[in-house]
């Protein structure tokens, strides 16, 4: 049988037979403990079959059940108690996860440190190792571990270390440079310098955390590790996926190719960036495209701000006469929201914005200056259709990273598969999920980040202290449209497309652009986001309590 040990006292695996109690024996055990209620699978022996036959070998069984995701405070009283006893305890469940955080959140409520040398992931135990009590190889072991070192990840870090002073948490993440995103359309208008943007990584690593500088390349959950680029295993109590997701630039033929010359241009990328705003300035006359491509994509309204913000500087100097402006939507419509599409609007009938939905780009030449886009008739026959253009803002198909959507953690459409309130993961009770990665069906901006971040640190909180998650997320998501420099409509929506502004109508009018909103755009935002969001402060986020 496969066991590991968490400690010189616990050590736990998958399901226990009768067949497995001489070798539990002849590893010392002196209490059994079951995680599983009877019958929660067909081949699974009842437990008070394992009881008389444990009880010939001298093994006292305990049954201590709970489904994943259930364990409460009883449960952790009741194998604290048998910590208490210095007893040599097994303990087991259907794939050793249940067990492991049990223990965990036993020796929480003890005030026992798990000690990374002794914990949950030590090399499995043959018996007459673990009869003589020999010393085995720690393998890296962590409380928490949380893959992706971007918004999401060190946030969330921070975070738990403020509820939880001393934790073990390990961010897995390869890239040493950290962006501040949401700039980066300010940067393609001309207002903010690309430099403002970017930070060492290794700069905000939150004190008391460890930053692994390796890519995550696969998940084993039912082991609870991930495996490393270079094939190293990193164990885990908790886990939180937050890598954000993949920019597809290679789905559409001869983009990559051309990015970054012959006009073709994307705020999506820091790089480029102040290219569009060299492009923008340079255009006097010609034919101007911006695309959004099929949802979900980060900042659904960045598209669109690249227009805007292009546009005003072209009405502001006299040109915009000269230049037609197209907007090739894969979409139905202009916005996701009803309430602000009316003033959005107002914004491409001011600019002379021709719309285009239903056109999805499949093709681009940059030589020749020739898009190509995927669309429908009036009968429903999809056919192609083409245009020249001097200038064309692409925004690039995004999925989920092949790592996430690859694995069993994710569903059906690649993404990570999680409960919308909790963020838990609906399979892996000790899994969660933050931040675009999620199939979670809110805008994906880093303002819903910084809503859920402290949903993820509280209910993993409440885990480790042997309680059930208690807070939510609403599916809270804002995006500032920039419609003109000076002015923003900030829209701020939940889930369903329900209105919650964060401020009152006579402060900011959301369905309309106000220079309130741009000031917070502009100028609070970056503030709050490197000195607020990145160190832990949770300013206007509090998680709220679940509602029984």
């Amino acid at each position: 049988m496969k066991m590991k040990s968490l400690d010189q006292q616990v050590s736990v695996s998958e399901q226990v037979t009768v067949d497995h109690l001489n070798e539990l024996a002849s590893c010392g055990v002196e209490v059994l403990v079951c995680n599983r209620p009877d019958q929660e699978s067909a081949e699974q022996p009842l437990f008070s079959e394992l009881c008389s036959a444990a009880k010939e070998y001298g093994i006292e069984a305990v049954h201590i059940p709970f489904t994943a995701g259930k364990m409460d405070a009883s449960h952790c009283r009741q194998f604290a108690e048998l910590l208490d006893s210095g007893k040599r305890i097994h303990a087991y469940c259907r794939t050793g996860n249940r067990a492991s955080q049990l223990w965990a959140a036993a020796k929480d409520k003890l005030g026992m440190a798990t000690d990374q040398g002794n914990s949950a992931n030590k090399a499995d135990l043959s018996p007459a190792d673990s009869a003589s009590q020999k010393t085995t190889l720690a393998k890296p072991s962590y409380d928490v571990v949380i893959v992706g070192a971007g918004s999401g990840g060190i946030a969330v870090s921070a975070s738990l270390l403020k509820r939880k002073p001393g934790l073990r948490i390990a961010l897995i993440d390869p890239s040493t440079e950290h962006f501040y995103q949401p700039g980066w359309t300010m940067v393609g208008g001309g207002i903010f310098d690309a430099a403002a943007t970017r930070r060492e990584t290794k700069t905000l690593i939150p004190h008391g955390a460890t930053w692994i500088k390796q890519a995550v390349t696969a998940f084993s959950p039912e082991e609870n590790k991930v495996i490393l680029s270079d094939g190293k295993e990193i164990y885990y109590q908790q886990l939180v996926v937050t890598p954000g997701l993949k920019l597809n630039w290679s789905a559409i033929e001869g983009l990559p190719e051309t990015l970054g010359k012959n006009g073709v241009t994307s705020n999506y990328r820091y790089d480029l960036a102040p290219y569009t705003w060299r492009l923008v300035q340079a255009l006097k006359q010609g034919k101007a495209i911006f695309t959004q491509p099929p949802m979900p994509i980060k900042c659904a309204g960045a598209p669109q701000k690249a227009l805007y913000l292009s546009a005003d500087y072209w009405l502001k100097n006299g040109v915009l006469k000269n230049i037609d402006i197209n907007f090739y939507n894969a979409g139905a419509v202009l916005f996701g929201v009803d309430a602000y599409v009316p003033a959005l609007m107002s914004y491409i009938e001011k600019y002379h914005a021709k719309l285009h939905f239903t056109h999805t780009l499949t093709r681009i030449d940059g030589e020749t200056k020739q898009a190509w886009f995927k669309t429908t008739d009036k009968e429903g026959k999809e056919k192609v259709v083409s245009t020249e253009f001097d200038m064309i803002h692409v925004c690039p198909p995004q999925c989920a990273p092949d790592f996430v959507r690859q694995s069993t953690l994710a569903d059906a459409a690649g993404w990570l598969d999680v409960d919308q309130n909790t963020l838990q993961h609906k399979r892996y009770s000790n899994i969660w999920g933050l931040g675009d990665v999620m199939n979670t069906p809110n805008a994906k901006t880093m303002a819903a980040v910084r809503m859920q971040v402290p949903v993820v640190a509280q209910n993993i909180t409440d885990v480790l202290h042997g309680k059930m998650p208690s807070v939510g997320y609403n599916g809270y998501g804002s995006c500032p449209l920039t419609v003109e420099r000076g002015k923003v409509v900030l829209a701020e929506f939940a889930y369903g497309g329900k209105l919650v502004p964060s401020f009152p109508g006579w402060i900011n009018n959301g369905t309309k652009p106000t220079r309130f909103a741009w000031f917070l755009k502009a100028r609070m935002l970056p503030t709050v986001y490197w000195h607020g969001m990145l160190k832990g402060r949770e300013f206007m986020a509090s998680p709220k309590k679940i509602q029984p």
